[in-house]
């Protein structure tokens, strides 16, 4: 009787901002309306997360909602315009409602009941088959071994759903080889939200069309700056593929970002002006931005930007956020973001990897699992060994410009996988965790000066909601503490 309560409440919270979205679609074209609907969905927020949010807060969004100067609201109003209605609707109650608002609560409440981690998203591998093999990437020389059926991905979302997770991103090899069983999974689940990394490859007008009336899918395309850049690693022609993407993609009113993974021969590319410039022009409204990890045994550490490199990245992709910037684009730089989310958000606490084979990774460049989607659910596997070890150390540095527990701090990687006996699923080819991070420690010694002076140059506000453990609430310290010998550690594994 009391799932059956809740599933009426939820419900009808749905229908109630349902009636706030459709309203504000029928006005698009008032601005007038369109800043007075603004304003009726933070109030709705407001009551929605009542004490979770601060009055201050959302009378500063209300007054941002109101201002047709900000920055943000131009770039999110141009975002409007641009999408198609059917598919923003439904992005609106997919990724606003069910994601951000009652999925967020949904999961900090679970956090409580279950004292583990619980992720707001989860990424999850359809097959490891890809049509590419980019340079430095594990993943092209997989070949077409596994593959998560669709009763396994069904399993990962349904049971996602049941702790709060509505948001999940389809990674591989190249997700759009399974076509019709994501777009089925989507279909199915359409109050989730998917974002599939892609190569552009295969999107086609059929696809979009289909994404169009499903309303429930959008898309990072890999791009690493110009054609000669971008090329180089990827192959000969791939430029022109995602081009032709982002080309259907903007006429199909589909919202879409780019995904860069930075490198020290591309990082000044992908980064300047007329790529941003270029890529906004194409349709592309925001980027993730991942610094070059030297996972796999085919990895090419010599790929790792460099100390001034990443200085100039941290200093780059604030300034394309600030005021100042009239760019019409949203980057996000998960090494150097750490401080506004906490540190590392691997290992449920902000998000887990599940590859091909169905093993639950900590994170998507950490290839070690003591866990199976086969032989346990969700919840079973966020209270495993390995992943209670991601929970009990984090954050992994108090410093979060050192966030990673592989390539700022490998001592604690090392430290984690050897107590908790996780195994290896580098399907590639067999890496232990010293070999990998062997890989990091000159680069972490490198770092870690650099990191220090410019952490201490700036002013921090402390993230409201960090989920920690209670301890590490209480006593910060117990953070990346010293050993007598200098190096660092963590007090509690499990």
């Amino acid at each position: 009787m009391a799932g059956k309560l809740l599933d009426l409440s939820h419900a009808a919270q749905r229908q109630a901002f349902t009636i706030l979205v459709d309203g504000f679609l029928k006005h698009l074209n008032q601005a007038e309306n369109r800043a007075q609907t603004y304003v009726k969905i933070v109030d709705a927020v407001g009551k929605f997360q009542a004490g979770g949010v601060k009055p201050e807060t959302l009378e500063a969004v209300k007054k941002a909602v109101q201002d047709p100067d900000n920055r943000w609201m131009r770039f999110i109003n141009r975002i409007v315009d641009e999408t198609d209605p059917v598919y923003l609707r439904n992005l609106m109650l997919n990724l606003g409602y069910e994601t951000f608002l009652r999925g967020t609560r949904t999961i900090r409440e679970n956090r409580k009941k279950y004292h583990c981690n619980i992720p707001w998203l989860i990424l999850f591998d359809p097959t490891n088959a890809c049509n590419m093999h980019c340079v430095g990437c594990w993943s092209g020389t997989y070949g077409d071994k596994n593959h998560l059926s669709f009763e396994d991905m069904d399993k990962i979302v349904t049971e996602g759903k049941a702790l709060g997770t509505y948001l999940y991103m389809l990674t591989g090899g190249e997700p759009l080889v399974r076509k019709k069983d994501v777009l089925k999974l989507a279909e199915k689940h359409s109050d989730a939200m998917f974002a599939l990394y892609s190569n552009s490859t295969l999107i086609d007008e059929e696809l979009c069309r289909e994404v169009v009336r499903l309303g429930n899918i959008t898309f990072l395309l890999s791009i690493e700056g110009s054609p000669e850049t971008n090329d180089a690693r990827r192959g000969t022609g791939h430029y022109a593929a995602v081009m032709r993407a982002m080309d259907l993609l903007k006429e199909y009113g589909i919202v879409f970002g780019i995904s860069v993974c930075y490198t020290r021969e591309n990082i000044e590319a992908v980064t300047s002006d007329e790529f941003i410039r270029f890529v906004s022009g194409k349709g592309a409204r925001f980027g993730f931005y991942f610094h070059y990890m030297p996972v796999g045994a085919n990895a090419v550490p010599e790929l790792m930007p460099t100390v001034e490199q990443r200085k100039k990245m941290i200093d780059r992709i604030r300034f394309i956020r600030s005021p100042e910037c009239d760019l019409e684009f949203y980057p996000m730089d998960f090494q150097n973001d750490g401080e506004f989310v906490g540190g590392c958000i691997a290992g449920g606490r902000n998000y887990f990897h599940i590859n091909s084979s169905g093993d639950a990774e900590p994170c998507v460049f950490i290839h070690f699992s003591d866990s199976n989607i086969h032989d346990k659910s969700i919840a079973e596997i966020l209270r495993s060994p390995l992943f209670m070890a991601y929970h009990e150390g984090q954050p992994f540095n108090r410093n979060h410009l050192r966030p990673c527990p592989m390539l700022e701090n490998p001592q604690l990687l090392k430290e984690m996988i050897r107590k908790t006996g996780a195994r290896q699923t580098n399907e590639e080819a067999p890496e232990e965790v010293g070999q990998l991070t062997a890989k990091c420690e000159d680069y972490a010694k490198e770092w870690a000066p650099a990191a220090e002076e410019i952490w201490a140059s700036q002013e921090h506000k402390k993230v409201s909601y960090e989920n920690y453990t209670e301890e590490k609430k209480e006593h910060p310290e117990l953070a990346n503490f010293d050993h007598a010998d200098g190096s660092h550690g963590i007090r509690s594994v499990s």
